[in-house]
């Protein structure tokens, strides 16, 4: 079959850089005095000409002048030198050993007083470092060496795959490819070239880290496509967006490319639904000065004009080979643009949209779950605890402005059994872990309850109810404001009894997790409230945080005595192990829920309603793609704690004690995950009968929550 490119979304007009054959001229002259030409094997003149980086720069910023322009196509030979390099001289004799020391003194050369270079590669990155910071400040300086090391060390991932002869799960994929494809680093370089540094109090923030990884991944998505015949069938490579499809979805290279590029259309559409909703309202949140506003702007016009100009290059470079397009004849081709209604309507676009509320059921799928549980001996007093506990806290009184009811009741979290959940993943606790622990579950499951029904639309509240929910945990521990409600007060509690026995760091580390979940439950708000479907990449990673996984996993990582130090966490092993755990659990919580919070709540932040949506399937069929998502997450659990750990501790000659607590770490995880089964399926949360139950016990507020909660803002002005 002959290998045809899809009907690409181009919403972007490509424009060239008038300075264009200023820059071929001089990454010539830079390519040959750095050594890149002098092996043929790798590169020589001819092949550096035919590749054309200079027309690729002069599309990817057609604004800059002629001497950021030189400066720009260098950093592109440069990577593309090193991704050829490292091809040529580690990926294809599988040399694990070599291809790490090298990248490893490449790090060496992002310093202000680098060694003496040895190779073309750690030659180019010394002249290209002292050429491109003095212009910026410390906090980019941070981040670029950040995703250039990315960069580099993640071609790691990529030859072990080809070692193993391994293909990603596409959640994997999708995650590594982001750091080896070296698109974060390609819009750190813009920053440089339009003179555009981000504000260092807004780089951090979700609209710009999803602006960036939304345009990374399209990039990604965009080579893949374009890539596929070279990477896969010529030089044996694994890592391919097609390729993933193909192994998972069990399809041919058509129906490969039709996901994938439904996915490239899917990720523009949610860059473009972040600059024009998100970052407004991030600028409005945060009082953003007028001409950090402009910088963002310019920043987003980068992106948009990279896009534009990376594609153009893609199909004209000898990089690529020249393959069919499927693209239907667009009036906007003459501005280099195509837009049609199936990329307005499809994936990522009006469908998103488009969901109505309707009676929903599903067929659970078997899980499999190769861990068992163990229980705490403590399981009856945690129980008792917890419900004295929750009632202290005002769990179940009446909230301000609504009639009738509570928001809980005992019976209702006595059947929540928020004990038995805790007691399978700390079953070695003493009593009183296990009690705080599970009232931790409890505090965190009511905030996820009472947001959507007290709140609703009304995200001014909301953000509020954030402000002084984040205040409620102190790094010093001193309380400067007085509780309002039950969600302050159990907070308040948690927080003084869980940190004051932590070190700074810890507890530092430990506050930023509980917030990252309370910041997450506003995203679920404004996207129920724009009526919007969740894009798949962006819905998987924000229900990390939605589910609460980091705020339990940040109390294994915190346990006393433990010697595991902090960068090791930060490795791609324990950050990929922690990541396919937390994606079984909140997909298992997604299948268990689906009736729950789609029928009788009327929310759209679930994986099954995503997979429905962007696959534009029946319901049958969407279990089936988040079951073999489950599925694939778990052998890779496995695969990396039976495989890839070991390795990585036999690397850095890792003595007994470390590997006991690793090994302990990673017992913690697969109790997390077969407590958290286990619960799902005994808790009375989920079952329909019990829903109805509930239902016709509690008041519903509709869709718009508890109106503008004059109420409740009224009691907060005395204090804010």
């Amino acid at each position: 079959m002959t290998y045809r490119l899809p009907d690409f979304y181009l919403p972007y007009p490509p424009r060239l850089n008038p300075h264009l054959e200023t820059a071929r001229a001089h990454t010539r002259q830079w390519a040959a005095g750095m050594g890149m030409l002098d092996d043929p094997d790798i590169w020589d003149a001819e092949r550096l000409e035919a590749m054309d980086y200079g027309l690729m720069c002069a599309y990817t910023h057609p604004d800059c002048d002629v001497e950021e322009l030189n400066l720009i196509t260098d950093w592109y030979v440069w990577v593309f030198f090193f991704d050829d390099h490292f091809l040529e001289t580690f990926k294809r004799s599988k040399d694990i050993k070599g291809g790490q020391a090298y990248l490893d003194r490449l790090d060496a050369f992002m310093a202000d007083d680098p060694p003496e270079p040895g190779n073309p590669a750690e030659r180019g990155l010394a002249d290209l470092w002292a050429r491109t910071v003095p212009a910026m400040s410390e906090h980019w300086r941070r981040r670029f060496v950040k995703v250039t090391r990315h960069l580099t060390q993640e071609s790691m991932w990529e030859l072990f795959h080809i070692d193993d002869g391994l293909v990603s799960n596409p959640i994997e994929y999708i995650e590594e490819r982001r750091k080896v494809g070296g698109a974060p680093w390609s819009a750190c370089l813009v920053e440089h070239a339009a003179g555009a540094e981000l504000p260092p109090a807004l780089a951090e923030t979700r609209p710009l880290r999803v602006l960036m990884e939304s345009f990374s991944d399209a990039v990604h998505l965009r080579n893949d496509l374009f890539s596929y015949q070279r990477e896969v069938g010529e030089e044996g490579e694994l890592s391919n967006c097609v390729l993933v499809c193909e192994r998972f979805f069990d399809c041919d290279t058509e129906r490969g490319v039709e996901i994938t590029n439904d996915l490239l259309t899917s990720r523009l559409h949610l860059f473009e639904h972040t600059a024009l909703t998100e970052v407004p309202a991030l600028f409005a949140d945060t009082g953003t000065l007028p001409h950090d506003q402009e910088r963002v702007a310019r920043y987003v016009k980068g992106l948009q004009d990279w896009q534009a100009g990376g594609h153009e290059w893609h199909a004209r470079s000898s990089r690529y080979t020249k393959l069919a397009r499927t693209e239907t004849p667009s009036p906007l081709a003459a501005l280099g643009m195509n837009i049609s209604a199936a990329h307005l309507t499809g994936a990522g676009g009006l469908r998103s949209h488009s969901h109505a509320p309707r009676e929903a059921s599903i067929r659970l799928p078997q899980m499999r779950m190769p861990y068992t549980v163990r229980d705490n001996p403590h399981l009856a007093t945690a129980r008792e605890a917890l419900l004295d506990w929750a009632a202290a806290m005002g769990f179940f009184e009446g909230l301000p402005g609504l009639p009738r009811t509570a928001l809980w009741t005992r019976e209702l979290c006595d059947g929540f059994d928020f004990g038995l959940c805790s007691a399978g993943i700390d079953p070695d606790a003493d009593e009183h872990e296990l009690v705080l622990s599970s009232e931790w579950l409890c505090w965190g499951t009511y905030g996820d309850d009472y947001y959507p029904s007290v709140f609703g639309r009304d995200l001014d509240a909301a953000k509020i109810s954030n402000t002084r929910l984040k205040a409620c945990m102190p790094l010093d521990l001193v309380q400067a404001q007085a509780p309002v409600n039950a969600m302050e007060r159990g907070l308040i509690d948690l927080w003084t009894r869980t940190a004051g026995p932590m070190p700074q760091p810890s507890r530092e580390h430990f506050r930023r997790a509980v917030a990252e979940m309370i910041d997450s439950w506003l995203w679920e708000l404004d996207t129920t409230s724009r009526r919007r479907v969740p894009d798949p990449v962006d819905y998987i990673e924000m229900r990390r945080m939605t589910f609460g996984s980091g705020l339990t996993m940040a109390l294994a990582r915190l346990t006393p005595g433990r010697a595991i130090p902090d960068h090791l966490y930060e490795t791609r092993e324990l950050i990929n192990l922690s990541n396919a755990a937390q994606d079984y659990a909140c997909m298992m919580n997604d299948l268990f829920s689906y009736q729950k919070e789609i029928q009788f709540e009327g929310e759209l932040c679930n994986s099954v309603l995503v997979m429905q949506n962007f696959f534009d399937c029946g319901v049958e069929e969407a279990v089936e793609v988040v079951s073999a998502l489950m599925d694939s997450r778990m052998a890779q659990f496995e695969a990396i704690a039976g495989h890839d750990l070991p390795f990585l501790l036999d690397t850095i000659e890792a003595g007994e004690e470390l590997r006991a607590d690793v090994d302990a770490y990673v017992g913690e995880l697969q109790d997390w995950m077969a407590a958290i089964l286990r619960w799902h399926e005994r808790t009375r949360r989920y079952p329909e009968a019990d829903l109805k139950r509930q239902a016709a016990e509690r008041w519903n507020p509709g869709p718009s929550g508890l109106g503008t909660l004059t109420t409740q803002i009224t009691s907060l002005v005395g204090v804010l």
